[in-house]
């Protein structure tokens, strides 16, 4: 990629390969202290960030950690939530997923998500980022919501781009022997596809942070960032098939052809009220892929920048805390 990127502008190359280096090299505070665990099921855990109010239930996607959502003091959507009178509880998937290798995405949901509804005492708001998201809708057709809100999640992955389709298809392929020797997708096969939905914005992050001071704010949270898009365990192999077979190849979300709990999922008919907010510039989640029902906020920011970037609080946090209090009690 990076010579494709770079291959008429030597001096580029070597702009990017200062920044790729500075990145490896770069100090790392420790990350803020785990929450504590209240429940626990195959290998998922429930960690309570405290808090007043109704129970919120945030769900991460399984691709990546769960900490874009509590990056540092000043860059966590879910300790800014719990002050401003939600009880949050996030679902960390947590680096097991070995134990979880045979279940599917509609699994997670029917056996971690809805029996872990079942721990908060009462139905709980639900708040799904990227995957999590579409997982969290397909939670709230399974059992008693207050609401369900979603931030970048995928939904309709027929309007993904064609090259976008064949480029997650040759993904899949490549990983074939991995998957069947792991019993899990590794990691790194996703990160790259990734890139390649961005080639040019990914050789262009590591030419700018080339440029920036080391250890200046700017650098450390370009840091954060990267190692969180670059961490993150496995994914089972059945929720691996089941997304990139299920989801980008036969569109059975869009198609409402996704069975969970022996239902078939359609956000159009959820008993509980609905927020999805969408990018409308973002790669990994296209806007055209969003949900469409509910209530709908539409960003101009990324994927990742809607949640941590330095608009994000009026943008999203704001917003999306009015229309959680504003949801009627169970």
């Amino acid at each position: 990629m990076l010579r494709s990127e770079t291959a008429a502008n030597a001096e580029r190359m070597q702009q990017a390969l200062k920044g790729l280096r500075a990145y490896q090299e770069a100090e790392r505070p420790p990350p803020p202290e785990p929450m504590p665990v209240v429940a626990e099921l195959h290998g998922a855990k429930l960690r309570d960030y405290g808090g007043d109010g109704a129970p919120l239930l945030v769900i991460p996607s399984l691709i990546n950690p769960p900490n874009v959502l509590d990056l540092e003091a000043g860059q966590s959507l879910l300790r800014w939530l719990a002050r401003r009178g939600h009880h949050v509880l996030l679902l960390d998937w947590g680096d097991d997923s070995l134990r979880r290798r045979d279940m599917t995405v509609a699994d997670h949901v029917e056996q971690a998500i809805v029996p872990l509804m079942g721990e908060v005492g009462e139905p709980p708001l639900l708040l799904g980022y990227c995957l999590g998201g579409t997982m969290a809708v397909a939670a709230a057709a399974l059992a008693p919501a207050r609401g369900v809100a979603t931030i970048a999640a995928p939904w309709h992955f027929g309007a993904y781009p064609a090259e976008a389709l064949k480029m997650m298809a040759d993904v899949w392929a490549a990983a074939q022997p991995s998957v069947g020797a792991l019993g899990v997708l590794p990691m790194e096969a996703l990160q790259s596809a990734f890139w390649n939905l961005d080639p040019a914005r990914t050789i262009g992050k590591f030419e700018a942070f080339a440029e920036m001071p080391p250890g200046s704010p700017e650098a450390q949270a370009f840091v954060r960032l990267e190692d969180w898009a670059n961490d993150g365990p496995p994914i089972s192999a059945a929720a691996a098939r089941e997304m990139f077979e299920g989801f980008f190849a036969q569109d059975l979300t869009g198609r409402l052809a996704w069975r969970v709990g022996g239902r078939t999922i359609d956000p159009a008919v959820l008993a509980c009220p609905q927020l999805h907010v969408a990018s409308t510039t973002d790669r990994i989640v296209p806007h055209g892929s969003a949900i469409r029902s509910g209530e709908q906020i539409a960003l101009a920011q990324g994927h990742v920048g809607m949640v941590v970037g330095s608009r994000a609080r009026t943008a999203l946090w704001e917003p999306l805390s009015a229309w959680l209090s504003l949801q009627p009690a169970s």
